[in-house]
């Protein structure tokens, strides 16, 4: 049996016993994320943190219901519409492959269902009615990149990233903060998330020279583009997407890392952050948690998009609960609009505040910056 059909069937079986003996109030959370394929090293992690989520929320039982969608849109659909159809789920969340978040996000719009999108997920505008994303938007992360390439001096970039949505949201939105700050795109090149290589693309980006590379890209395949551009000669600067903001980068780069720089959410190295920031309190408690269970080291952003979905449904399953039963269509229109006014909340990663008019909810000042110093975090 092929791997990734065994391992959705396994989570399938799993959902199924987690799912037995379902009770009118139980509040069900169904779950899209990418357990195996080239973003299996998103999708485990948050996998992981929500086998730490409580039982219960606000006195109901909490069911979890996790799907692989092995970073396959089409099976994201497949998942994302069982989940609906079949398990009735309140709420849906993922996935934390762009392109399959976005896939994902059509099936929440067409059966009104609300979604916490785990990837900073493109859509147009009226389309995310029902989605609301976790992680920091690539604006809102690539102003925290050009204020430190502009600190750094840096006037030219090259761009070397993924082919799909989110390399191609990346470049869109880093050009246009890029070009307000004086900093100018010379160059771009992208890879598909499946090749092996980007040694052409490498050699084009160095030839122009530019004053630091941006790559967009996600986890370990995010290292690969970073080692061909090292391996080419390149001695410039080198930025990161909070996409690549794991151990797996450090791990499947090895020594060809250091120096780099990345974008994240405070989550990465709490430990460094002033005590006047709101986030170091919760960031410090899931890193605690985190890695208790999972081992020195483990912290990983998008586990954390996971520890602040369980601070969001612990304040939106309350006030939902005051409108409709679960199980509903008007419990799961209320938990929509209870994303929509719960108002700000600090998590992990930031202070949230989704409105009526915005479904990203972070401000500018979210953005992190850490230079990988000797295989660790370094926040700037």
């Amino acid at each position: 049996m092929p791997r990734n059909q065994k391992s959705t069937l396994t989570a399938i079986a799993l959902a199924t016993s987690m799912a037995s003996g379902l009770a009118l109030a139980d509040v069900t959370i169904g779950v899209v994320l990418p357990l195996t394929g080239p973003a299996s090293g998103l999708g485990i992690p948050m996998a992981n943190e929500m086998k730490l989520w409580p039982q219960t929320i606000a006195g109901e039982k909490l069911n979890v219901i996790v799907l692989d969608d092995a970073t396959d849109p089409t099976n994201g659909v497949k998942n994302a519409r069982r989940l609906v159809s079949d398990d009735k789920v309140d709420l849906l969340i993922g996935s934390a492959a762009t392109p399959v978040g976005i896939a994902v996000a059509g099936v929440a719009f067409e059966t009104e269902t609300p979604q916490l999108v785990a990837s900073p997920t493109p859509l147009q505008p009226g389309k995310d009615f029902w989605s609301f994303r976790l992680p920091q938007s690539t604006a809102v992360m690539s102003y925290a990149v050009v204020e430190h390439m502009k600190k750094q001096g840096v006037k030219t970039v090259g761009f070397l990233g993924y082919t799909d949505s989110y390399g191609e949201s990346w470049l869109k939105e880093f050009t246009a903060v890029a070009e307000k700050a004086g900093i100018k795109v010379i160059a771009s090149e992208r890879f598909a998330r499946t090749d092996t290589g980007a040694t052409a693309q490498a050699l084009k980006l160095v030839s122009t020279q530019p004053d630091a590379i941006l790559i967009a890209a996600s986890g370990s395949g995010a290292a690969m583009p970073q080692k061909a551009v090292v391996e080419r000669g390149y001695k410039g600067k080198i930025y990161q997407t909070h996409a690549a903001a794991t151990r797996d980068l450090m791990r499947v780069g090895g020594k060809d890392i250091d120096g780099a720089y990345v974008v994240s959410g405070p989550v990465i190295a709490p430990e460094q952050l002033p005590d006047s920031n709101p986030s170091k309190k919760l960031a410090l408690d899931y890193v605690q948690k985190y890695e208790k269970s999972y081992g020195p080291g483990s912290r990983n952003q998008f586990a954390a998009h996971s520890y602040d979905a369980q601070i969001i449904l612990e304040k939106i399953i309350p006030m939902a609960l005051k409108k409709a039963k679960p199980g509903t269509k008007e419990f799961r229109s209320a938990l929509r609009d209870a994303l929509e006014t719960m108002g700000r909340t600090p998590l992990s990663q930031g202070v949230m505040n989704w409105t009526k008019d915005d479904h990203w909810g972070y401000t500018n000042e979210t953005g992190v910056i850490v230079k990988v110093v000797n295989g660790d975090w370094k926040v700037e």
